[in-house]
């Protein structure tokens, strides 16, 4: 039997959540847009992760998503489901109540806002892994939650029954080769990159996969990347990083608007897959706005 860690190679997509115009979940979108990211080659794929606007998500819509997400996806990829937050005994109870069957692993972010030492970011994910029926994946996002997770911390719970990876969305180069380092000789710890723009310089060092938010827009771009870096023809895989960095530019453009989630979803609904739809507080923005981010997207599919 594969371990989980044989399983999750390759190239996965947290997937955005797409929204009706009234707010609730789109999930004739969400089917749409599985199956663009499992066609494009993916090779697992993630569920209510933070790129699906899971703060201002109800349980109740979580737990349809997962059960679409299960049932659309029909056993043609691993998934793994993102159960996360800064309240550790609430996350312990989601552990035990999300219908969590048919996943592969669970990926969960750092806890935000509350700053918890390094030893307390340790003893939250200890407890979840005590409690967790499936196979924990650590989430380092320092630039969401306000801690960065050290490279001893995460050492440290390398060696936690049931942790057996980490998706690390460190921009920091310096501390992210320190990190790769570490699991570089380890077959039983895995290591995803989550920063599109560090993707063939982390899998060169031994990352095992990429996690890309834009992957919901380019899918197969990514996976080739990967395959690029794992067949050793280094020169194709930094023309890809190239198209990767002016996708990503596009998309971090829409901070400056307010939102580059929002640029993401405008940009998947310039090519069919869902509205341009996200939920307060973040912010949906013009049709004029959402124009000049899409003449440079069409500039971009033009040149490429």
């Amino acid at each position: 039997m594969m371990t989980v860690q044989q399983q999750l190679r390759g190239t996965g997509v947290a997937l955005v959540t797409p929204f009706a115009k009234d707010g609730s979940v789109d999930f004739t979108a969400l089917g749409k847009v599985i199956d663009h990211v499992i066609n494009g080659g993916v090779e697992y794929l993630i569920t209510l992760g933070t790129t699906g606007e899971t703060p201002t998500l109800s349980k109740e819509e979580k737990i349809a998503i997962i059960e679409f997400t299960f049932s659309h996806t029909a056993g043609r990829v691993p998934i793994i489901v993102g159960v996360g937050g800064n309240n550790t005994a609430e996350v312990i109870s989601d552990l035990q109540k999300f219908p969590l069957d048919k996943a592969l692993a669970v990926l969960s972010a750092a806890p935000y806002y509350n700053k918890p030492s390094q030893e307390g970011i340790y003893l939250h994910y200890k407890a979840l892994a005590e409690a967790s029926p499936k196979p924990i994946l650590l989430y380092n996002v320092p630039g969401r939650t306000g801690r960065n997770m050290s490279a001893s911390t995460t050492l440290k719970l390398a060696s936690v029954p049931n942790i057996v990876g980490i998706k690390d969305s460190e921009r920091n180069n310096d501390r992210l080769l320190a990190s790769l380092a570490l699991w570089k000789d380890r077959t039983d710890f895995s290591h995803f990159v989550g920063w599109a723009a560090k993707s063939t310089e982390a899998l060169l060092k031994g990352s095992d996969g990429i996690i890309p938010s834009t992957g919901n827009l380019f899918p197969k771009l990514y996976q080739d990347l990967y395959k690029a870096v794992h067949v050793k023809d280094i020169k194709q895989a930094h023309s890809f990083q190239l198209i990767s960095d002016a996708v990503g530019d596009i998309y971090q453009s829409g901070k400056t608007l307010g939102s580059s989630l929002w640029a993401l979803k405008y940009l998947m609904h310039a090519i069919g897959l869902c509205e341009p739809l996200v939920l307060a507080p973040l912010q949906n923005l013009s049709n004029e706005e959402g124009a000049l981010l899409e003449q440079q997207f069409n500039r971009l599919l033009q040149e490429n």
